[in-house]
């Protein structure tokens, strides 16, 4: 196997396949692009019509699917991103289609943002949780899915005691286990499709897949999360709440924080993973 700057590089036919996959992708923004500016316009004015209808109307039942429709080529642009990734691409296409209603159904036209914009992260989110849900790509011992999930937790336990990622002598030392092991381990992981989603796709100089699927809007993903934690943060007891707000907005490490709090670092770490537990859980039943 060939390394470069000690990545493993895969053979050269999967390198000339994403080749091929980024041209496609080029080529499938290129033919939306012309396409949408003269659907803009129309869509948004359905949109605002049909939030005037009556939600269980016939008119409004009609609206909606012409919508969906006028918007499938988005979807199927999407869906073949994700192609020869083991799902037919029919599949990927009725899932991604589903993201596609509900993004219809919750779309604000006042937001003045275009609807392709918003679409596309809830599309994705959900030919994400179809490959999350079906699991691991290829059979993999299960010795090395128990080890993946070790190195995990490993993994986010060592992150927040050091506030950095661990080495491959700290997780084995933590897990004692050997690197080798270690790396074994690590490699396994390729075989699991939701991490595949997020690794470069061919070389350390590429983005990683999900990084190229298109415009998403941060910023009113951004809006939302915040406006959801204001209330959930007020109710965090007074010590816990400071060491989330110096950890995330003081940007200050974990020993910095044991000194301003008064308690010890390994103190911290356990507030702070328990904090951010509970956070996520409020906002998971929320959602």
């Amino acid at each position: 196997m060939t390394y470069v700057r000690g990545v493993p590089m895969r053979d050269e036919g999967r390198l000339a396949a994403a080749e091929r996959e980024r041209a496609d992708h080029m080529d499938g923004l290129q033919q939306h692009d012309r396409r949408e500016p003269q659907d803009r316009s129309g869509a948004r004015a359905m949109f605002y019509e049909l939030r005037k209808l009556p939600a269980d109307s016939s008119e409004h039942a009609e609206l909606r699917n012409a919508l969906v429709q006028m918007h499938l080529p988005l979807v199927e642009h999407l869906a073949r991103r994700f192609r020869n990734r083991g799902e037919p691409l029919d599949d990927l296409t009725q899932v991604a289609t589903i993201g596609l209603i509900k993004s219809v159904d919750r779309f604000d036209p006042d937001r003045g943002v275009e609807f392709s914009t918003y679409a596309t992260p809830t599309v994705v989110g959900e030919i994400k949780r179809h490959f999350r849900d079906k699991g691991w790509a290829v059979r993999v011992p299960r010795r090395l899915q128990e080890l993946r999930l070790s190195l995990t937790s490993a993994t986010a336990e060592l992150s927040q005691l050091h506030g950095r990622a661990p080495t491959v002598h700290e997780l084995a030392q933590k897990l004692n286990i050997s690197e080798e092991e270690v790396l074994e381990g690590l490699e396994s992981a390729n075989a699991y499709s939701t991490l595949s989603l997020d690794v470069p796709d061919t070389d350390d100089e590429s983005p990683a897949v999900a990084d190229t699927l298109g415009a998403e809007d941060d910023a009113l993903e951004g809006v939302e999360y915040r406006e959801s934690l204001k209330p959930l943060l007020e109710e965090l007891p007074p010590r816990e709440k400071k060491i989330l707000l110096l950890r995330f907005f003081g940007n200050m490490t974990q020993s910095q924080i044991a000194q301003e709090v008064g308690i010890s670092q390994m103190h911290v770490s356990r507030l702070l993973a328990r904090t951010l537990a509970q956070l996520r859980e409020r906002l998971l039943v929320e959602e």
